[in-house]
């Protein structure tokens, strides 16, 4: 298992009420050319996407998997499960716990800050771990997290599977804070997809937080659709994400 340096984990934990978990590391197979971190959903662990993402033919990149932390869960009753942050409902008038998106997006920061400096940077997840790793994007663009301290991971791709948005009400407003907020939006290639058969993270989440995106100034931002794809991924939809990924990020062709 592959870790960040001591100082950067330090830094990410102080924000941290909540104990991260274990962290899963996929070595490249070929030439090391990207890193991305990838995030499970709620109640699950790293593990489950490591499994997956070594079988994808992408030898040229690193994926880590970390496990969010073990909380008690406002939608469960307080029951603790596995969280990036806390959530009350699934609904967009829903309250941002915005304590737990900045630990989580500084925690994930620190994952991706000891390699090397020619390696492409990326983040991507599932359900829970979209929004966490969309949430990432928001702070990537303005340079900052919400309690601004800076945000310091250069990415170049960004990827939200079955998600939805954090914050989209006042999105807009944060951006246009600084002319470089908006350059690095505009820049910055994201791909999300959803199922439109999905029974948990409702399919007009996912539609909308692309419009949300791309109407603040993500110029790069994609959206795919998957009629009767419930809240799962199937091979189809991984195989789409893996020609996106070697097209933004620059891979060698397999």
């Amino acid at each position: 298992m592959s870790l960040p340096g001591t100082s950067a984990v330090a830094s990410a934990s102080r924000t941290a009420r909540w104990a991260f978990g274990q962290t899963y590391v996929v070595k490249p197979k070929g030439k090391h050319q990207a890193t991305i971190v990838w995030l499970h959903g709620l109640g699950d662990n790293g593990n489950s996407w490591a499994s997956l993402l070594e079988t994808l033919p992408l030898p040229n990149i690193k994926w880590i998997c970390p496990t969010a932390p073990h909380r008690p869960v406002t939608l469960f009753g307080g029951f603790p499960s596995t969280a990036w942050f806390d959530v009350d409902e699934l609904s967009e008038i829903a309250k941002d716990d915005m304590e737990g998106l900045d630990a989580s997006a500084a925690y994930i920061a620190s994952l991706l800050a000891n390699e090397p400096a020619d390696i492409k940077l990326g983040l991507g997840g599932f359900s829970m771990g979209a929004a966490a790793s969309l949430y990432s994007a928001c702070c990537f663009a303005r340079g900052k997290y919400e309690n601004q301290n800076h945000y310091s991971a250069n990415l170049s791709a960004v990827i939200g599977l079955s998600g939805w948005l954090p914050c989209a009400g006042s999105l807009k407003s944060k951006l246009e804070e600084t002319n470089e907020a908006a350059g690095r939006a505009a820049t910055l290639p994201i791909l999300l997809c959803h199922g439109k058969g999905d029974e948990v993270v409702p399919y007009h989440f996912g539609q909308k937080s692309a419009e949300k995106m791309s109407s603040v100034g993500f110029h790069d931002a994609t959206f795919k659709s998957y009629p009767g794809l419930g809240h799962y991924t199937v091979p189809k939809e991984m195989e789409e994400v893996c020609r996106w990924i070697a097209s933004k990020m620059g891979l060698d062709a397999v």
